[in-house]
């Protein structure tokens, strides 16, 4: 697994995000959505992704509305945000461009 449970500092967080296009801090949580085809895809997607999280042992607060996904990732143990959600974000983002997603709106 390898990813650090470890609190980032804020420039950190800053220079990690630069990898993760369509990515932001949003309350202090990595932050990201996606509009695909149709809720089968949005489904299948979070399908496939919780399929990651249960690998990693770290688990999203997501939304699915119809074909929209939103994702938010902090670690709670650790008062914030870690490798680990940086971790489980590039497997979701490559997920989802796999899945031919795009940003959401308002994302």
């Amino acid at each position: 697994m390898g990813a650090e449970r470890r609190r980032l500092e804020a420039a950190e967080v800053e220079a990690a995000l630069r990898a993760l296009p369509g990515w932001q801090v949003r309350d202090g949580r990595l932050h990201c959505g996606w509009r695909f085809a149709d809720f089968v895809e949005a489904f299948g997607f979070m399908a496939s992704a919780a399929l990651f999280a249960h690998e990693l042992d770290h688990h999203p607060d997501w939304s699915n509305v119809y074909a929209t996904v939103t994702v938010n990732l902090v670690t709670h143990d650790a008062g914030g945000i870690t490798g680990l959600d940086f971790e489980l974000a590039h497997r979701m983002d490559a997920l989802a461009r796999r899945r031919g997603a795009a940003p959401a709106p308002g994302s």
